[in-house]
């Protein structure tokens, strides 16, 4: 596999689990496993991406481990999560 693949791929699996934590951190936002999973992995997909384009030196700075890409994947799952829940919940 490509390493950009392989980045992508932990990109999608940080935000995810990013998801996750927003939703049983913040209950008022949480949107279920399900819903908080496939908000997070979108957010970490597009969001680690987005910062791998910004800061690129990020990108393989531990010796093939995408510290930034996992870091910022699982922080824009979350993000992601939050404001998915709360446009759930003044739509509601």
């Amino acid at each position: 596999m490509s390493g950009m693949l392989i980045n992508l791929i932990v990109q999608i699996i940080a935000g995810a689990v990013g998801g996750n934590a927003a939703g049983a951190a913040l209950k008022d936002l949480n949107l279920g496993t399900l819903g908080n999973t496939i908000a997070g992995a979108i957010g970490g997909g597009a969001g680690g991406q987005i910062l791998q384009a910004i800061i690129p030196a990020i990108a393989g700075a531990a010796g093939g481990v995408d510290i930034g890409g996992l870091v910022g994947g699982g922080v824009a799952g979350a993000v992601l999560t939050a404001i998915v829940g709360a446009i759930k919940n003044k739509s509601a």
